[in-house]
């Protein structure tokens, strides 16, 4: 099954690792980088749990929208 929302949030986590990766080579940065990192790849996990399990799903996908949000900011 194909799902916009699962594909994009894979994009984003791929460019997130990216984003933290530059942050610890090149600019020394580790503490915001891990954040970001387990921020922005939580996303996509939230969004993959949410698909499997009918009982979670609303809470799933708003705890998805509040790591999204916290990366973000």
């Amino acid at each position: 099954m194909d799902s916009i929302l699962r594909d994009k949030s894979y994009i984003f986590a791929i460019s997130i690792v990216k984003l933290a990766q530059f942050l610890q080579k090149e600019q020394k940065e580790f503490v915001i980088s891990n954040q970001i990192l387990k921020s922005g790849t939580s996303t996509g996990a939230l969004i993959r749990e949410a698909e499997q399990s009918q009982a979670d799903y609303i809470n799933k996908f708003y705890i998805s929208l509040k790591e999204a949000n916290e990366t973000n900011y």
